[in-house]
């Protein structure tokens, strides 16, 4: 699934005035605590390599938060590979708060106004603020108009980083002062969708909220006087955090940081969940661990689940190949209980980027130059090449072909770690179009996948069979109840108003034959659910 876009990453650290010094801090003092930051955002660099950036916290000069962000990855916005450039950075932007973001754009343009952190300066100190953001509104489409529609707005990029940023500006401009948390609390009644955000002011106060369905990921942990947040565990533990200590952040949930007091509270009642079944599968990196379940062991079930399926007949020349890297561990699993080899007959270019960062017509030639067969180990192999999903299905193809051509295994069969996409998403993965995605042409209404609907999707990729795993697994794999899970891309059911509103105009604009009009579905959505 290496041509499907992702959303972005989110983190924050901060460490509390006071005589007491975590361990884990800087070795310059907690007033240099941000130097955690690059070393977070790097953890989390595989959802998204567009943008990098971080905003700090420092009372003790003019620029109380100094918001610094740059296109590039990790190393190189934060000059990673040049000390003395790093340093100059560091000493630069110090602070004892800071928040940081690494973005692919789900929406918006590719240059540097739309890198994160946003800022937006005022001269009373709790209306400057600054924000970081993951996910995607619904209905932005509806929040945008509302906007524009009233006085003199205007709105100078497209994106609902933009609107959120209003939005919260809104609720502080009032004629009292409102807490952080009483700021989350209304706007979650006007968003329609999926977030996660980090946002630090100029007062020194912190937020980090979790949207009421918990569809994008954030855990905390808090040990002394050090606070940190992430999209993913693996930022936090690899800081030097506890794994007892490492939480997390319940859905509807913020923890904010006021008065040098760090305090926990909901502020939304919704009791529904709907957490994004694609973490486990694909985005999230295989050492994190998300509300309560590891990343690893799902993928680990997954290929156990695709074992028990298997019907293809094992001899000495049958092997297992993960395409690299994500279909690793539901691979191992898989050859495990099959009893026979798991070996890497697929080499990953590690310099050549993630596909979908290219996007457009340069998709298929990344792809091809992302991957090395090795005849040596494929040649004349019944190969059971697992992957984690079928998005568009570019990269599969490329693979085939390479894989039959160059490294010349008698048979291909391809065994899928989820199952069909049917569905886009409106939550913060870049697949707006039911036209983009492979397996609608094949499951007519919604119709269940058969054998006859498995060997027209094998006939069209140019492998000799295909199974994908039932909707079923996916629940079982990741130890999660059905209803707590956002399945809307294998479904078609939305748990939010606006994306099911999104989803129609969708079928209607692929049922008419519209979708060559070209753009993104909320695009052309009309206002009001």
């Amino acid at each position: 699934m290496s041509e499907l876009h992702h959303e972005c990453g989110v983190a924050a650290i901060y460490h509390l005035d006071g005589d007491e010094v975590s361990p884990l801090c800087p070795s310059q003092g907690p007033e240099h605590a941000s130097r955690l930051m690059p070393r977070m955002l790097l953890d989390i660099q595989n959802r998204g390599q567009l943008s990098a950036g971080m905003t700090t916290y420092n009372p003790n000069r003019n620029q109380l938060i100094d918001n610094y962000r740059k296109l590039g990855s990790v190393s190189e916005v934060f000059r990673l590979n040049h000390r003395g450039k790093c340093e100059a950075l560091m000493r630069e932007y110090a602070g004892r708060a800071a928040i940081g973001h690494v973005r692919y754009a789900t929406c918006g343009q590719e240059d540097r106004s739309y890198a994160q952190p946003f800022e937006r300066h005022h001269l009373q100190k709790h209306k400057w603020f600054s924000f970081a953001f993951n996910g995607q509104l619904a209905n932005y489409p509806a929040l945008r108009d509302k906007l524009l529609a009233e006085d003199d707005h205007h709105l100078a990029r497209t994106t609902d980083t933009e609107i959120i940023m209003h939005e919260i500006s809104r609720e502080l401009g009032g004629g009292r002062r409102l807490p952080l948390i009483d700021v989350m609390r209304h706007i979650a009644t006007r968003f329609d969708g999926a977030y996660s955000l980090a946002l630090v002011n100029a007062m020194g106060e912190m937020l980090i909220a979790r949207d009421p369905l918990g569809i994008k990921p954030m855990c905390y942990a808090i040990e002394g006087p050090l606070l940190a947040a992430a999209s993913e565990s693996v930022a936090l533990s690899n800081l030097g955090f506890r794994k007892e200590s490492i939480k997390s952040l319940e859905p509807g949930t913020a923890i904010s940081v006021v008065d040098n007091k760090i305090s926990i509270e909901r502020f939304s009642d919704n009791p529904r969940r709907g957490h994004c079944f694609f973490e486990w599968i694909y985005f999230a990196n295989v050492a994190s661990t998300m509300d309560g379940r590891s990343v690893y062991l799902s993928r680990k079930s997954l290929g156990e689940e695709l074992a028990r399926m298997e019907t293809v007949v094992k001899d000495d020349d049958t092997i297992v190949v993960p395409v690299p890297d994500t279909s690793k561990a539901a691979a191992d699993a898989m050859a495990y209980r099959l009893g026979v080899p798991c070996l890497e007959g697929l080499i990953r270019n590690r310099y050549s980027g993630r596909t979908f960062i290219e996007g457009g017509a340069n998709r298929e030639a990344k792809a091809a130059a992302k991957y090395t067969p090795l005849p040596e180990v494929l040649s004349g192999k019944r190969v059971l090449l697992v992957e984690d999903s079928i998005v568009r299905s570019t990269t599969m193809r490329v693979l085939i072909d390479k894989i039959r051509e160059v490294g010349e295994a008698r048979e291909i069969h391809v065994r899928v770690a989820c199952p069909p996409i049917v569905a886009p998403c409106f939550y913060g993965i870049d697949m707006s179009t039911i036209g983009e995605l492979f397996a609608p042409p094949f499951l007519h209404g919604g119709a269940e996948a058969s054998e006859e609907t498995f060997a027209a999707m094998a006939a069209e990729l140019g492998a000799d069979s295909l199974r994908y795993l039932p909707i079923d697994s996916i629940a079982r794999a990741i130890g999660k109840p059905t209803d707590e899970l956002c399945r809307a891309c294998l479904t078609g059911e939305y748990p939010t108003p606006w994306g099911q509103k999104l989803y129609q105009v969708a079928l209607d604009k692929y049922e008419s034959k519209a979708e060559d009009e070209g753009g993104r579905t909320y695009e052309a959505a009309a206002s009001g659910p």
